[in-house]
Order: structure tokens, then C-alpha cells, then sequence
């Protein structure tokens, strides 16, 4: 991989101009464990590009527009990052704002095997991808919008797990019986 990256001046170059990441995902809620990402990838690229995507298999707690709004909440301060929305391929959005970098987050070793699939797949459709793994704080590493969706689900506390604005419309939604 070394003698690759090395040999490959001008693709390094190419990679490394751009300094624009795309960090994709459901983000449904939007945790801190994904806002730890956030935060680290802001700090290496230039830009950070939040994309929220409608998983069609997945019943979500919150709609993609939503989703949208509470991570521009918890992303207010950081003028690095800018949200949006799409829906199918990844690579097709990747082609249409000619970025080529994606950020995933790898939590634990269980992680790894759907991830690296994901990515080789993506690199199969769109020869230019690039796919960059973070691993969470430590104290992060136990933590997905699964869980906090389930524990939300039986009123559990997770304010510990969550941005404000997440807690607040979690609370809303139990209002309302969703």
C-alpha cells in the first residue's frame, strides 16, 4: 500500500488538492459518537460535506428533513461542515458534486468486514473513491443510532448519547405517540 501511495504521485496529488470529504449516513438520530467524527474530519479536510440519505429498508424515527435540521443544530459552530440530503447511490452523489473522499466510522472489529464491502464496492462503481476510516473516541465506540432509538423507545435517558436537540425532539416524537 506504501509503494502505491508513493509511485502514485500525480493520484496522490489528486486526492490531496481537493481536501473535501463527504461523511454519509442515515444520522438517524445523530449521536455524539457522530459528532466526534465529525469534529476530527473537520479538523483534517478543508471541508466537510454531512450528507443524510434515505435508507429505504430502515423505518426511521425521524424523517430525512428532520435529520437535516438537528444536525444543523448540533453543527451550528462549525463553519467547516455544511448538510445536506440525497437519495440513491452514493456514488452517483459522489459524481454529481465531483467529490471523490468518503469518511466512515468504524466502531468496533464487527464494523469492519460491512464497511470494507461498502468501500470496495464503491471503488468498483467510482474508480476515483476514496474511502477514509475513523474510529471514535473510546467512550464512543458502544454507540449507534440503534441503540439510542431503542433505548429512546422505552423511555430511557440519553441525554448522555445525544445532542440536546436530538433529546428534545425524541421527547417530542414520544409526545406525539410516533
Amino acid at each position: 500500500m506504501y509503494n502505491w501511495f508513493r509511485n502514485n504521485a500525480a493520484r496522490r496529488k489528486e486526492i490531496m488538492a481537493k481536501k473535501i470529504a463527504v461523511y454519509p449516513g442515515s444520522f438517524d438520530p445523530v449521536t455524539f459518537g457522530h459528532l466526534d467524527i465529525i469534529e476530527r474530519a473537520s479538523k483534517i479536510f478543508d471541508h466537510l460535506v454531512v450528507s443524510v440519505f434515505a435508507h429505504s429498508a430502515k423505518k426511521p424515527l425521524f424523517t430525512v428533513e428532520e435529520r437535516v435540521v438537528l444536525l444543523k443544530k448540533a453543527l451550528k459552530n462549525n463553519k467547516k461542515v455544511s448538510i445536506e440530503c440525497f437519495e440513491g447511490l452514493l456514488v452517483d452523489y459522489l459524481k454529481k458534486k465531483k467529490l471523490q473522499v468518503v469518511i466512515r466510522g468504524l466502531r468496533a472489529i464487527s464494523d469492519l468486514e460491512y464497511e470494507f464491502q461498502i468501500a470496495a464496492i464503491n471503488r468498483t462503481l467510482y474508480g476515483k473513491v476514496e474511502t477514509v476510516f475513523f474510529m471514535p473516541s473510546q467512550r464512543y465506540a458502544y454507540l449507534s443510532s440503534s441503540v439510542v432509538r431503542d433505548i429512546a423507545h422505552f423511555g430511557g435517558d440519553v441525554s448522555k448519547l445525544a445532542p440536546p436537540a436530538v433529546v428534545k425532539a425524541i421527547a417530542a416524537h414520544a409526545l406525539k405517540g410516533r
